[in-house]
Parts: structure tokens; C-alpha cells; sequence
């Protein structure tokens, strides 16, 4: 096969996914402005700048377009995990977590966002694993750097490591979460929430 006869393949294929992208762009951000629920899937075409037909072309419904969404989140973890997996010592692998993912959850798209899948999770079965395993990834390897730093005497020994490290995710998030609502910045919560989590885990002196 030449190179003529891809090249229009590929760039069917890079106009698919950008218009694909596209929907989803506007799919957040109609979740963000209205809710999931009081969202539909007109609102979402409209928003994107395609046709109902189109954006049926891509998915079946407003409920795939929120498993794309979902399925997505995933990749953001990627950063965290990868500050979870150094053979740095406990204590400033997790010092570096927590201010990390508190940036991240300082941004209150990323939290209100969380809320709507997280919401959705509790009624649709296929949202819930994703979430789930989105949760999972986190807490695991964070439970991993717990067990790391109980066995070099970094931290103290806590009578269940993964139930610890999915209270540290918890207070995180539900710091994120009263910080949107009180409109209080996310920068001003993290000071107390990172000594809360540290003094919780850290040896005693």
C-alpha cells in the first residue's frame, strides 16, 4: 500500500478522534455548568458545534459519553502514582502526594466534576467500576509507600495500611470538597490537612 493511500486514512482517523475529543469538551463542560442529569445530549451537540446525528456517530448516548469521561480521569492519576512509586523515603514521597493532588483537587472543575461521576456511580454499575478502579490505583500504591515507611520506622505502625491510606485520600478530597462549597481556596485548607495527615502517620519523636 502507498503512502497516498494512508494518508488519507490516517488524517480520517485524526479528524475522528479530534471531533471526538471535541464532543467530550463540551460534554464536561455542560456536566460542570448544568449537572449531569440536567444535561442532554442536544445541549451537549450544541455546545460541541456538531449535529445529534454526529455526535451519535461517536457514541450512543450521554451515559457512554460519561464512561469516556471517567475512563479519561484515569490518565490524570498517572502523575500521582508516579510520585507514589519513588524509592524516595516515606515521609517525603508522601509530603510530595499530598501537595500534589491538592493541586490538583484545588482546581474546582476537577472536584465538581469527581461529584457528578462519583454521583452517577452509585446508580450505573459500569461508572461505579471505573471509579472504583480509578480510587483503587491510588490507594494501593499510596498503601504500598505506608507499608514502605512502617517497615523502615518512618512511620508508625497503623493498625490497617490500606484503610489508612483511603482515609489520606478521604481528607484530601473531602477538604476539596468543603473548600468549593465554603469558596474557600483550596491553598488555605492544605496547610492544616497536610499536617492533620502527617502528624497521623508520621513516628513519634
Amino acid at each position: 500500500m502507498s503512502e497516498d493511500t494512508k494518508k488519507p486514512g490516517s488524517i480520517r482517523e485524526k479528524a475522528t478522534a479530534k471531533r471526538r475529543n471535541q464532543i467530550l469538551e463540551a460534554a464536561v463542560m455542560c456536566f460542570l455548568e448544568r449537572g449531569y442529569h440536567q444535561t442532554g445530549v442536544r445541549d451537549i451537540a450544541t455546545r460541541a458545534g456538531v449535529s445529534l446525528g454526529n455526535l451519535y456517530n461517536h457514541f450512543r448516548g450521554k451515559h457512554d459519553v460519561l464512561v469516556e469521561i471517567a475512563m479519561l480521569e484515569r490518565r490524570e492519576m498517572e502523575p500521582f502514582l508516579k510520585i507514589l512509586n519513588s524509592n524516595t523515603p516515606a515521609p517525603k514521597v508522601l509530603k510530595k502526594f499530598i501537595r500534589a493532588y491538592a493541586k490538583y483537587l484545588a482546581a474546582p472543575e476537577n472536584v465538581i466534576l469527581t461529584l457528578e461521576i462519583s454521583s452517577e456511580a452509585v446508580r450505573q454499575p459500569d461508572i461505579a467500576r471505573l471509579f472504583v478502579e480509578n480510587r483503587s490505583s491510588l490507594t494501593d500504591a499510596l498503601e504500598t509507600v505506608v507499608r514502605r515507611g512502617i517497615t523502615d520506622g518512618d512511620l508508625r505502625a497503623v493498625p490497617d495500611p490500606l484503610q489508612a491510606s483511603q482515609l489520606v485520600i478521604e481528607v484530601l478530597e473531602g477538604s476539596a470538597y468543603r473548600s468549593v462549597l465554603s469558596e474557600i481556596p483550596m491553598t488555605r485548607v492544605i496547610g492544616c490537612t497536610e499536617d492533620f495527615i502527617l502528624n497521623s502517620l508520621l513516628m513519634r519523636q
